[in-house]
């Protein structure tokens, strides 16, 4: 999810002039200046259109593809779609970059004030209600969840920007120096860009993924060329149009909307020295093999919950239950998948409370909403599977979606949870059906007694996308049993325990 880790120095790239203004299409319509469209007039009579950059120009395409609107279907964005056979100007724009990127320590090194200057820049435009009312609701247009959902991404990004003002990204690129065996001799190490590289984010978060990953690779001297899923690219194509007006060189970043096959033979011909893929394992394993392991993967999670003996706090409990599974319609690779819920909370009100929460979740304010990589045949399908495990349960939801009108190659399922024995799930002939991740409003829920812990510990290890989890328990002995016996990129521990929803001053190891 917000994964933005630079082991070497891929928080990286950019070229040498900052330019003015990048784009021949006219804003005199459009209250703000870098923006070329109104996000609340995108529609099937006036659609919104979504261009290439490359080597400093935007770029338009011989085929143009068209999205539907997921709320209503309406054919209500064009996508200037690259095919195989246009792709040479962005390998030929990656092979201009130097290994050694566009400035290091030794080279350029005034770029490392540019960039913090781009970025008090775009932090304070995005500060702007103007501006963050525009993202805000542009990601509701593509990526539909609730208005409160999407500002709090662009407020995250916001903030990401905000930390690296000023100084502070010549401070990321800081270098270290070792004593030697005599006089005369040092160790120093510095902070190097790989030069070439590629970005691929996903359709989750249209905003946040993108521009904490673009930015950390150009902060350290990468070139990158960018894709977004285009379901949602038009997002960051506005984005790039705020971060030229900002001062970005408009040759810093290439930015291109294709289809996977086509991304898949610029990566193969263009050679980047590295990929850094946010999205599906099935792609993640693809690209492993593809690049010969030139490639930093963040790919699928079934993140689990583990509510622990010492009962606390139902109230606030249930609420981040139904935060961690539902909000974004449970599009977030840290959404709760599973819930281990120790017998004690049994005789709680906890599934009631869960249920009530997810019976006030609505297409109105959407609070639930399309799911974009499942359709609600395929949910449904799975559900009807679950439930011949034996002692399976619907606690609630397992419906279609009230009086909506989103295409049927989208979902609209009402947030649904099924209960399944965890006897059950450990067999062999289950388990596989039970851990497969459902990207939509979807939880498994289960049970487990006193003695029974070494079996939930088992399940978790059996699983192989480990990705967030949380241990919700005060109990320090509890913790350490859990914690001490379980692997995740991020386990979030204690009574306040969460799978999604990554505070600001995380700090990701990977």
């Amino acid at each position: 999810m917000y994964r933005v880790v630079a082991s070497r120095a891929f928080r990286a790239g950019a070229p040498q002039k900052a330019f003015g203004c990048w784009c021949n299409l006219s804003r005199s319509a459009h209250t703000l200046p870098f923006a070329t469209l109104e996000a609340d007039e995108i529609s099937g009579s006036k659609p919104g259109e979504v261009y290439n950059l490359v080597q400093g120009k935007w770029t338009g395409s011989s085929n143009w593809s068209t999205l539907l609107d997921p709320l209503n279907g309406e054919q209500f964005i064009r996508i200037a779609e690259v095919g195989e056979k246009e792709i040479q100007p962005f390998v030929e724009s990656l092979s201009k970059c130097p290994k050694h990127g566009l400035h290091n320590p030794f080279k350029s090194p005034e770029r490392y004030l540019l960039y913090g200057d781009i970025s008090t820049k775009a932090a304070h435009m995005l500060s702007l209600p103007k501006v963050s009312n525009f993202f805000t609701r542009l990601i509701q247009r593509v990526s539909p969840k609730s208005y409160q959902q999407a500002l709090g991404e662009v407020q995250v990004t916001q903030k990401f920007l905000e930390n690296f003002c000023g100084d502070q990204v010549r401070f990321l690129a800081r270098s270290f120096a070792v004593p030697g065996n005599h006089l005369g001799q040092q160790s120093h190490g510095y902070r190097w860009p790989y030069g070439p590289v590629a970005i691929i984010t996903p359709f989750n978060f249209p905003l946040e993924i993108p521009v904490l990953q673009l930015m950390g690779a150009l902060y350290m001297g990468n070139k990158p060329i960018l894709k977004v899923d285009s379901k949602v690219s038009i997002v960051m194509e506005q984005m790039m149009r705020l971060l030229h007006y900002c001062g970005l060189p408009v040759e810093d970043v290439d930015f291109i909307n294709s289809d996977g096959k086509t991304m898949n033979k610029l990566l193969m011909e263009a050679n980047p020295r590295m990929t850094l893929f946010t999205g599906s394992s099935r792609v993640a394993e693809k690209l492993a093999v593809d690049l010969k392991g030139r490639v930093k993967l963040e790919d699928a999670g079934f993140d689990w919950k583990i509510l622990g003996p010492d009962v606390n706090e139902v109230d606030y409990v249930s609420w981040v239950c139904d935060q961690d599974a539902y909000a974004c319609s449970g599009q977030k690779c840290s959404a709760q998948s599973v819930l281990f819920m120790h017998e004690n909370w049994s005789s709680t009100s906890l599934l009631s409370k869960m249920k009530d929460l997810a019976d006030r979740r609505k297409l109105e304010d959407l609070t639930v909403g399309p799911v974009l990589t499942f359709t609600t045949e395929a949910m449904l399908e799975h559900m009807n599977k679950l439930l011949k495990v034996p002692g399976s349960k619907l606690l609630f939801g397992g419906e279609e979606l009230k009086n909506h009108s989103i295409p049927s190659i989208y979902g609209a399922l009402k947030p649904t949870a099924i209960f399944v024995p965890l006897e059950e799930i450990l067999k062999d002939g289950n388990y596989e059906l039970v851990t497969r991740e459902i990207f939509g409003p979807f939880q498994i829920v289960t049970e487990y007694k006193q003695d029974q812990l070494p079996l939930v510990l088992n399940a978790l290890e059996r699983m192989h996308a480990h990705l967030t989890a949380a241990v919700v328990s005060n109990d320090p002995l509890f913790l350490q049993e859990v914690i001490g016996n379980t692997v995740n990129g991020t386990t979030y521990a204690g009574l306040r325990a969460r799978t999604t929803g990554a505070p600001q001053n995380h700090w990701w190891v990977k």
